[in-house]
């Protein structure tokens, strides 16, 4: 370890040794890349073990605030909470750029058996939960922190300012909270600079370590959340018929969710998905209770689609329950995550410096994702790119691996260097005008 921290000092004391003016080269990146990578896997092998859920990151906070100030970067903390910004003019004029991190955990209980591995329990919706880095975003935090170091040292030489966003909350304020992108863009985080360009990276078990994967236009689905209170009237599990039991109404309108995307959408069009996540009611055997709670989610790529699904949910939820004698009430909520839209002239610009980063045949052009991403709040302000880092180990198949959100999410490390050298690569071609 002594060797390869050395290695990293005197990788970066070479960069800083350029000649003032000088282009930053691929090589630069390459070797700036390498050398951190030991630092950025300590970094976050450091937030695994300690994660913090949605608004509740002040540890992790702190630890990104006090890197930042120790490069010599304008930060400013507590934005939606407890986000951090920093702020890098470089030493020739330039562009301004953003380059975003998420760092929220999720309320997931670990079933990796890692040295690194999370302990940390904490509450959430009135539950007792684990909580764990199950989406990678102790990764995404800790690439950023390598990238603003690398780019701190090459300042001298690199035109124009970089803004880095630490986020918090990319997977949703707690109830009656708010947080996130959102929360960051009406609280100003563009006024403090403001960027002609965003880039953002996650990284995802759906590729092997030594990909990247990209989509040009829209990437992934928007993300509404809805809640669902069947009313019935309780009464003996006995006696079923005194009461009106809401349980069985809500198991049939679980079933009636699943005909919306399979009979009334058309997915040739535009995919879509609609799911339930939770279910809750009743605390005892032999009660049926007066009602039943259910919260899902549903994704889509087109407006027209949503408001079909919207309609849909209240359509099937309403008239099932009534057909049992029961009600339901039908609230989405005004959270909506919109499409992470990929700019395409963007998108075009950019890939060369991908391509560059993860080496030849291996910048991949994936399907739609329907996974979600308030990253895309970001791309609804400026021009943006948003792409996946693999992290499943090569030789394994990806496709069979936990996914993301899992409890056996699982990050083979060697990817994160990758992301370094592709966060650098962007930046740097960007501010410098782009390398064809």
């Amino acid at each position: 370890m002594t060797r390869r921290i050395t290695a990293a000092v005197a990788a970066l004391l070479a960069v800083a040794a350029q000649p003032a003016g000088a282009a930053i080269t691929e090589t630069q990146l390459d070797q700036v890349a390498k050398s951190l990578a030991p630092q950025v896997i300590t970094w976050r092998r450091d937030f695994h073990q300690n994660p913090e859920l949605g608004n509740r990151e002040t540890r992790t906070a702190q630890k990104v605030a006090e890197h930042l100030k120790a490069l010599g970067l304008e930060v400013k903390t507590g934005i939606a909470h407890t986000g951090v910004v920093g702020v890098l003019k470089g030493g020739k004029p330039g562009p301004t750029i953003a380059l975003r991190a998420d760092m929220d955990a999720l309320p997931v209980t670990e079933q990796v058996d890692v040295p690194f591995k999370s302990l940390v329990t904490s509450e959430y919706r009135g539950e007792k939960v684990g909580v764990m880095h199950a989406c990678g975003h102790d990764a995404h935090t800790a690439i950023l922190m390598g990238t603003a170091q690398a780019l701190a040292e090459m300042r001298k030489d690199l035109p124009g300012t970089v803004l880095f966003i630490f986020q918090p909350a990319e997977e949703g304020a707690p109830d009656g909270e708010e947080g996130g992108a959102p929360l960051m863009l009406e609280e100003g985080v563009f006024d403090i600079a403001k960027p002609e360009a965003a880039f953002g990276l996650h990284v995802w078990s759906g590729l092997n370590a030594g990909q990247i994967g990209y989509r040009s236009g829209p990437f992934m689905a928007a993300s509404d959340r809805y809640r669902i209170v069947v009313k019935g009237e309780q009464t003996h599990g006995s006696k079923p018929w005194g009461g009106v039991d809401p349980i069985v109404a809500s198991a049939q309108i679980v079933m009636g969710l699943q005909t919306l995307v399979s009979r009334q959408i058309d997915i040739s069009a535009h995919p879509a998905v609609v799911s339930v996540g939770a279910i809750k009611g009743g605390v005892r055997n032999n009660i049926i209770p007066d009602q039943v709670e259910m919260i899902g989610t549903f994704r889509t790529f087109d407006p027209k689609v949503r408001q079909q699904i919207i309609d849909g949910i209240t359509r099937t939820a309403k008239d099932i329950a009534s057909s049992s004698g029961a009600s339901a009430e039908v609230e989405v909520a005004a959270d909506a995550n919109p499409v992470t839209f990929n700019d395409v002239k963007l998108t075009e610009r950019m890939l060369p410096s991908l391509e560059r980063a993860a080496g030849p045949g291996n910048v991949l052009e994936i399907p739609f994702v329907t996974g979600a991403e308030d990253f895309s709040y970001f791309g609804q302000r400026v021009p943006s790119l948003f792409f996946f880092v693999g992290i499943t180990p090569p030789g394994r198949d990806a496709a069979k691996a936990p996914s993301n959100h899992s409890p056996k999410f699982y990050i083979d490390e060697s990817g994160l260097e990758l992301g370094v050298r592709a966060m650098l690569g962007v930046a740097v071609d960007y501010l410098q005008g782009g390398r064809r």
